[in-house]
């Protein structure tokens, strides 16, 4: 299926690896410009070549902690024209209420819920005037909440009420905003947090695979999964789809 995204322009956060590089990877295939934004340059270079290699287009690095609002509003500045913002950038760490202190859920929240929003209204104006759309990777211990996962699970809660708030008037500027829910997904990120909620160690591959079994499917999403839905969500294919946020997380019982 053709998504019609040739010589669109895509910003994607948290670019470097996971969910992000598989994104801009699968953008760069469709045809899209990129622009790639990391907190490390030499991970966001390779990340870079990696997408050049796959085809050639035009890819723009802005190494950038967006947690910061002096570096949002330099990457918006950095950023040009664009059709496609795909919030993907936090990493928000596992615990429980007592677990995660004061300074730590404010720094994570910095990163992700705020460096989402900050994002989205620093870019707003530039989106407007190409009638583009934000796909926004939040997870779904937003919806799926998880004592040993605070922080991420309320976070994640807010980024979907942002989501569907947002999606509700951006219309009216000619603005969709979507929001995809993964489950479980093949990054070293997501075993971190997967071994902190099963409060498990995984020592070797044989213990990872049977707590796959558990798991819908026998196993976790692979990030080009993830990144096949963002890519349609922000095509012209879902071109009536906004504040709305799609799950994917294997139907877990």
């Amino acid at each position: 299926m053709d998504l019609h995204l040739t010589g669109k322009r895509a910003l994607v956060t948290g670019a470097s690896k996971g969910i992000g590089h598989a994104t801009a990877l699968l953008l760069a295939e469709e045809g899209c410009d990129l622009v790639l934004v990391s907190r490390d340059p030499a991970t966001l270079a390779t990340a870079a070549d990696a997408v050049r290699t796959r085809r050639q287009v035009a890819v723009q690095t802005i190494a950038a902690d967006l947690s910061r609002q002096d570096e949002v509003e330099r990457v918006a500045a950095e950023a040009g024209p664009l059709d496609i913002l795909v919030n993907n950038a936090g990493a928000i760490p596992p615990g429980n209420l007592l677990a995660v202190d004061n300074t730590t859920w404010r720094a994570a929240w910095d990163l992700k819920i705020f460096g989402f929003i900050s994002l989205t209204r620093a870019l707003y104006p530039v989106l407007k005037d190409r009638q583009g759309v934000v796909v926004n990777v939040i997870g779904s211990a937003g919806e799926s909440p998880n004592p040993n996962y605070i922080a991420g699970s309320a976070g994640n809660a807010a980024l979907m009420g942002f989501t569907k708030s947002l999606g509700k008037g951006a219309h009216k500027d000619g603005i969709r905003v979507v929001g995809i829910n993964p489950g479980p997904v093949s990054t070293e990120r997501n075993r971190m947090l997967l071994k902190a909620r099963a409060r498990q160690e995984f020592d070797d591959e044989s213990r990872w695979q049977e707590f796959y079994k558990t798991m819908p499917f026998g196993r976790a999403a692979t990030p080009e999964e993830i990144a096949n839905a963002v890519a349609f969500l922000a095509s012209s294919r879902s071109g009536y789809t906004t504040g709305t946020i799609l799950t994917i997380d294997g139907a877990p019982g």
